[in-house]
């Protein structure tokens, strides 16, 4: 019901949604834990790299401070949130912004850095206060939304309705052998408004990394220790054990801050499993990197599985094409497309 109100207030113009002059493309998803927004940024912002000047916006999920703060390298997780240190990692050059005002944030992205003139908003889809040029939802295909409940029976927080404003769906953690009949319930189910695209995409792991030792090799068939605090750990668990020997495993909640607890309990399983290594997500990486708390032990024996999103049946030139189109006003017409310089 409140859900219901609040929409109702932003439809009717009692509350108002922002727009700005800088193209906005929010990423984001009606259900809680990780349906793949943070890779889909990634994707995102490397494919635009060479086009436009970027910047993340994320409110900064799990943080300890309040209010806009721009992340840098060297942040610490713990006052600019795991995932957008992340990607400032991954993409040091990109301007990474946290702020839980977000229409307030990108404000002073205007005011503050007029070279910007692309704005990729993670987990912004419920943040009516701004009103996106494209709205790009993600959904996970191993949790179907609509067969789904709201908080806490379920993993909902919000309507179904709202999908209406959607743009793009992403279909993610799909199975690379998905048939053409799965593949048409899904659009049965998602495609609301004749503009609006789908696509499936999977999620692959790449060759594992370790932060601390560059040169050291994880080899297949490894045995190892899976740790990890994401949303939905089952696909990286199930992927891991397809590449290595998995011996044990610490699932921790989403956003997890490691403690002394953790690391104690970790250093048990290794002196039960003296040849293992320890495996876990980018995410849970970053936040071990700068930690006074991990031991040598821990140092030399861990690995992280950067991720990428892979689409499926070859669709990503039709969508990063269609979604710069999009944003550069193009409009298309059969096979005729209106708006470029020709």
């Amino acid at each position: 019901m409140v859900i219901s109100i609040r929409h109702w207030m932003f439809d009717s113009g009692l509350l108002k949604s922002e727009k700005f002059k800088t193209p906005i493309i929010c990423v984001g998803n009606i259900t809680v834990g990780g349906t793949g927004k943070t890779p889909t940024a990634e994707m995102i912002i490397d494919y635009m790299m060479p086009y436009y000047r970027i910047a993340l916006l994320s409110r900064g999920y799990g943080r300890r401070t309040k209010g806009y703060r721009e992340v840098d390298v060297n942040s610490s997780y713990r006052d600019v949130g795991d995932e957008p240190l992340q990607i400032k990692l991954k993409y040091p050059e990109t301007l990474v912004v946290v702020c839980e005002k977000r229409a307030e944030a990108i404000h002073r992205i205007e005011a503050e850095h007029p070279e910007i003139n692309l704005i990729v908003m993670d987990d912004g889809f419920q943040h009516r206060y701004v009103e996106p040029r494209i709205n790009v939802v993600i959904v996970d295909s191993t949790r179907p939304f609509y067969e789904d409940d709201f908080l806490p029976a379920g993993t909902l927080r919000d309507k179904l309705d709202s999908l209406y404003r959607a743009h793009y769906y992403i279909v993610t953690k799909c199975p690379v052998d998905m048939n053409p009949l799965a593949q048409r319930m899904w659009r049965k189910e998602l495609h609301k408004i004749a503009y609006q695209k789908i696509y499936f995409t999977r999620i692959v792991p790449t060759t594992a990394v370790s932060p601390f030792y560059p040169e050291s090799k994880l080899n297949k068939g490894d045995e190892v220790i899976v740790m990890s605090g994401i949303g939905n750990p089952k696909a990286f668990v199930k992927g891991v054990r397809k590449e290595y020997r998995v011996v044990a495993k610490m699932i921790m909640p989403d956003h997890h801050t490691y403690s002394v607890t953790d690391i104690n309990r970790l250093m048990a399983l290794f002196e039960k499993y003296p040849n293992a290594k320890l495996l876990t997500t980018e995410k849970d990486a970053v936040k071990l990197r700068r930690s006074r708390r991990v031991p040598q032990l821990v140092r030399e024996r861990l690995f992280y599985q950067p991720l990428k999103v892979e689409f499926l049946a070859g669709s990503d030139n039709d969508f990063f094409g269609t979604l710069k189109d999009d944003l550069d006003g193009k409009v298309h017409i059969g096979d005729l497309t209106i708006g470029d310089d020709n």
